[in-house]
């Protein structure tokens, strides 16, 4: 019996060896096709092919959709930042998701609204619509009253609503950079019968100076959190899904600030409302839409930061947000778990959702297994030193080498962060993280992931946000 274990503690400890051996490997390609793309689109920027304008003769029109419930706050400085974005035509459509405080009054004082009658087709289905509100002084503007359904209903009546071929669905707390919709928008003008969605890069509001609910001046927050959160989706955003977005086989563009071709998601059924990350679910089911009906297409990621949000500023709310994603991570792979290593969905049932399952979804259950029964091996004298050695470069100093890389990816790329102050700060988190920040977000997978698997109760946790106030903006601004 003893030997037995002894080999099955052996085994599991290669089989980590192997796991860190196979995710490390697939980074690496991703973050060499990252740099290929990233380099592409620089020179395409420096040659004046992606200007951040449109010439309104082919900008086709889009509708800008928020979803909002309870956001009494900063409802109405959210939706004012909307109404001057550098594009020639699009319209925005806030609806208002059975809010409980005076989200619908605020909205209404603060833009002088009247209720109109409005012929409404469900075209997809939705909960019941109470109202419309209107003012001519703000042609772009349309509210929607409706009962609340979650966020996932709330976007479909905005769909509803839309008159426009494209929508984007915009979080009520996100700021937009101001060519936001122009560069989302810039890959459709070009293969408009090719591209069906973009997504662009999310970055990290914390700390920066927002007015009117316009980002003003790029700064790094004072706390830490707040810091391994930008170092984590630099790296996330600029290697990851700029890499898988070159094989044509990206499965997360984010529910923040999207893109979709509307009658395509009108085909597939719109949003669904009884999943936990409603944006992952439905491009996934764009994909196996598609590639059904045999459609050539493409779902393109736009390396620009295009849009700024607030991360959460302690860690119970971190952890809600981070489970509630690995929920929806485990909710639309076994939803479509029939794709997976499929060769009829190409790319997207051999590599994209073998990837996410077997490296995002369930290493991180290896990783904090493996911390734990590797060291463990160690001290006891299952594995040598050599073996010990190996682990510790796949699992950290490798981590600490791609954390760098991305940021300094960024900083050559883009440059949203001042002086050399600012790019050293980002590099010594860039090492840190791996020292705690990562094993914690592993271990927050992990019970997520069971959860999943042995829970009943899979609701959608809100998370609490602090908000950008007045006062932490004149500090900054000082």
């Amino acid at each position: 019996m003893e030997i037995l274990s002894l080999k099955l503690i052996t085994w599991f400890n290669h089989l980590v060896l192997a796991y860190y051996f196979a995710a490390n490997g697939t980074y690496l390609l991703l973050l060499v096709l990252a740099a290929a793309f990233i380099a592409t689109h620089l020179s395409r920027l420096e040659y004046g092919r992606y200007q951040n304008s449109i010439h309104p003769s082919v900008a086709p029109p889009v509708s800008l959709i928020m979803a909002a419930f309870n956001e009494e706050t900063n409802i109405v400085e959210s939706v004012r930042s909307l109404q001057h974005l550098g594009y020639p035509d699009y319209e925005v459509i806030v609806v208002n998701d059975g809010s409980t405080d005076s989200t619908l009054q605020r909205l209404m004082d603060g833009f002088s609204l009247k209720r109109v009658n409005v012929i409404y087709r469900d075209a997809i289905s939705t909960g019941r619509v109470r109202g419309f509100y209107v003012n001519p002084d703000f042609p772009k503007l349309i509210v929607v009253d409706k009962d609340h359904g979650g966020k996932a209903d709330s976007l479909n009546v905005g769909i509803n609503v839309s008159r426009a071929p494209y929508f984007c669905s915009v979080d009520a707390d996100s700021i937009l950079e101001d060519s936001a919709i122009t560069r989302l928008m810039r890959p459709i003008i070009e293969e408009p019968e090719l591209v069906k969605a973009t997504g662009g890069i999310v970055r990290v509001a914390n700390g920066s100076v927002v007015k009117g609910g316009r980002l003003v001046r790029v700064e790094l927050p004072r706390d830490s959190l707040s810091m391994l959160q930008i170092v984590e989706y630099i790296r996330s955003f600029l290697f990851g899904r700029a890499g898988l977005s070159q094989l044509n086989s990206l499965l997360i563009i984010s529910g923040t600030f999207s893109m979709f071709h509307k009658k395509t998601v009108q085909a597939v059924g719109g949003y669904m409302s009884n999943t936990v990350t409603e944006d992952m679910e439905l491009v996934v089911r764009l994909h196996k839409y598609l590639r059904e009906k045999k459609i050539k297409y493409r779902i393109n990621f736009v390396p620009d930061p295009i849009c700024w949000t607030e991360a959460p500023r302690d860690l119970r709310m971190l952890k809600r947000q981070r489970s509630r994603w690995h929920l929806g991570l485990a909710e639309s792979i076994y939803i479509y778990r029939k794709m997976l290593f499929n060769p009829r969905y190409g790319r997207i049932g051999l590599f994209a959702l073998p990837y996410q399952l077997m490296i995002e979804l369930l290493g991180p259950g290896v990783e904090i297994t493996g911390y734990f029964v590797v060291s463990l091996s160690f001290f006891f004298g299952i594995v040598d030193k050599y073996f010990f050695l190996l682990f510790i470069i796949m699992a950290v100093l490798i981590g600490i080498f791609f954390s760098m890389a991305a940021i300094l990816l960024e900083e050559l790329s883009y440059r949203r962060y001042r002086g050399l102050k600012d790019v050293l700060k980002l590099l010594f988190f860039g090492v840190v993280e791996n020292f705690g920040y990562r094993q914690l977000l592993a271990l927050w997978r992990t019970q997520a992931l069971f959860k999943f698997l042995f829970s009943k109760k899979k609701k959608w946790e809100f998370v609490k946000k602090s908000g950008f106030t007045n006062e932490e903006r004149n500090d900054r601004a000082v």
